[in-house]
């Protein structure tokens, strides 16, 4: 094994021991991989088509596969850290759920943690819904660990996708969409590898759009109320997005399915009876959304296209200020609404793999027998456009119904065009699969969507270092005159019983509060912005010397010697 990967360090021709360079070692291992897979073809497909027919042990299979390819890349990929602004807010919202609450109460010295994406007051809190922090709940609950939880997330979703396309398509295509479905949002995949979410959203669209696609079969009641469970998960994960599911919806459905439409409804209400509880707990109404109060408190996220930019009323660090500006700047400076439209096809990609446009292309020609499913598509992609920013995880809804749509437009293909395109999907993962098990990050580097590879992470080495040295910690974290985005204080959510704890620096005189309020904790000063980053004790300014008396001196004594 070391050897191989010796031999396939190197792209250059003369540095190793065959003589390839890298588009050799790319043809070689697409060869190797469509010769295999033409073989076993016949096998494989006749097996799997007896496999596919039975529903359960497909699932399971489709649920343990992403989630044991991923554990295998533990080794080079360990589990995942929070890395950026959303990641710390959703582990933030995932840790307040584990200790069983739904919001945490404001801590009295809160201005030492004002961070990204979080409510200092009236609670402290998460601005994230509810829905990808159970998730998170559940893996640190269960396994020790959030990521457990969305590992899981992503599993549940694989399999679900295959229970959707049942309803549309025979078992043998669904267990195949089911298939491209591990391989493209699997171990590599961006909503495995980082704490913001997809696969909740995901799940909530197989159990949309898989109900809709069997109630058109049979209006009961078992499938009204799958509906309307999918429905209330995706108002607990993204509420903007669940308003654009709710008006896809009509388009799926007919006279027959509306008898049984208020079974849906009774399946919804306790999402919404959840959301409205959060928002009670969190934002102290229970109208009033945590994103809404964070909008009206710090000015971001940025509000929606049609709407004026909002106005911050409290008062923002440095950093906070910096981010309102630029999303201020990307709302006003926006596209038209037809450019951004068409900026934005690019991260279609996400969802497919390459070769499957040719598919997507194909499903064209079937595309009026299939109206709602297109109308679903095109309702996402116009209402999440009046939004100045996107990414994937805003139409993660729509993950079924593009493995649907890569599903029809291969069958209209034939099978021998699909089987080749399906061989170059299983190569182009096998390819970057590899590459990552083997462990050489010069390679990842020239992967599209990297999303696995995040490179050093300085927190992890400044808490490693702190958990050598032991104890109770408190960091003060001072920033440089010319930082920008890169947020270094996040906390859990029982602040004061965390093993460290990190803070803003505020100066001297507004330090010494915390410090009083910390005895027990070894106080650290961490500059940020240094090179290379410092972590040193805290040193309190030494006290000023008492001021001068102002009392006049008294007369020395004199001695007068007499004179004779």
């Amino acid at each position: 094994m070391f050897y191989l990967h010796h031999i396939f360090r190197s792209f250059l021709p003369l540095q190793n021991p065959i003589g390839f360079g890298g588009v050799d070692f790319l043809e070689l291992f697409l060869a190797i991989t469509l010769v295999s897979m033409a073989l076993l073809w016949p096998r494989l497909g006749n097996a799997a088509s007896r496999f596919a027919a039975r529903a359960i042990p497909s699932m399971l299979l489709l649920f343990v596969l992403p989630i044991a390819l991923r554990v295998a890349l533990l080794r080079t990929h360990p589990i995942p850290r929070p890395a950026v602004a959303d990641d710390f807010s959703y582990a933030l919202l995932g840790d307040t759920l584990a200790h069983l609450r739904l919001a945490n109460p404001p801590h009295p010295l809160h201005r030492f943690f004002e961070t990204f994406f979080v409510i200092q007051e009236p609670s402290y809190s998460s601005i994230y819904p509810v829905g990808q922090g159970i998730v998170l709940a559940m893996g640190q609950l269960t396994f020790g660990n959030p990521w457990w939880g969305i590992a899981i997330s992503i599993g549940v979703m694989c399999a679900l996708c295959y229970w959707m396309l049942r309803g549309w398509t025979t078992p043998e295509w669904a267990l195949l969409g089911g298939f491209l479905a591990v391989i493209q949002f699997g171990p590599l995949n961006q909503w495995m590898n980082s704490y913001w979410g997809g696969a909740v959203s995901a799940i909530a669209g197989c159990l949309v759009f898989g109900a809709l696609g069997r109630l058109r079969r049979e209006a009961t009641r078992r499938n009204a109320i799958l509906l309307g469970i999918g429905l209330g998960l995706h108002i607990l994960t993204r509420p903007f997005e669940a308003l654009l599911l709710l008006i896809a919806i009509p388009f799926f459905i007919n006279p027959r399915i509306v008898r049984v439409l208020p079974y849906a409804a009774l399946a919804l209400l306790p999402a919404v009876g959840i959301t409205l509880v959060h928002n009670k707990r969190v934002t102290g109404h229970w109208a009033t959304l945590p994103y809404q109060l964070s909008r009206e408190q710090y000015g971001v996220p940025a509000s929606f296209t049609f709407q004026p930019n909002p106005t911050p009323h409290r008062e923002l660090t440095r950093e906070q200020q910096l981010d309102y500006q630029v999303q201020s700047a990307a709302h006003d400076r926006s596209q038209s609404y037809f450019a951004r439209l068409l900026e934005r096809a690019r991260f279609y990609r996400f969802f497919w793999f390459a070769p499957l446009y040719i598919a997507a292309l194909a499903f064209l020609f079937v595309a009026p027998q299939y109206i709602s499913v297109v109308a679903g598509v095109l309702i996402f992609a116009v209402g999440t456009n009046f939004y100045p920013f996107f990414y994937s995880h805003y139409i993660a809804a729509l993950t079924s119904l593009f493995l649907l749509i890569a599903i029809l437009g291969l069958q209209k293909l034939g099978s021998t065009a699909a089987r080749w395109i399906v061989f170059l999907c299983v190569a182009q993962f096998a390819l970057w699969y590899t590459t990552h098990l083997i462990g050489d990050p010069s390679l990842w580097q020239l992967e599209t969507w990297d999303a696995i590879h995040w490179g050093p992470d300085p927190r992890l080495t400044i808490t490693r270092q702190l958990d050598f040295i032991g104890g109770q910690q408190l960091v003060f974290v001072r920033y440089g005159p010319r930082h920008t985005f890169k947020e270094w204080v996040y906390n859990g959510a029982d602040i004061d019983r965390q093993r460290i704890v990190w803070a803003r620096d505020l100066g001297p005189i507004e330090n010494e509060k915390l410090l009083r309020y910390y005895p027990d904790r070894r106080p650290w000063l961490l500059e940020v912005d240094s090179q290379p980053l410092t972590l040193k004790p805290y040193a309190s300014p030494a006290p000023e010397p008492p001021p001068a008396s102002r009392t006049p001196p008294a007369r020395p004594h004199l001695k007068f010697e007499e004179v004779h």
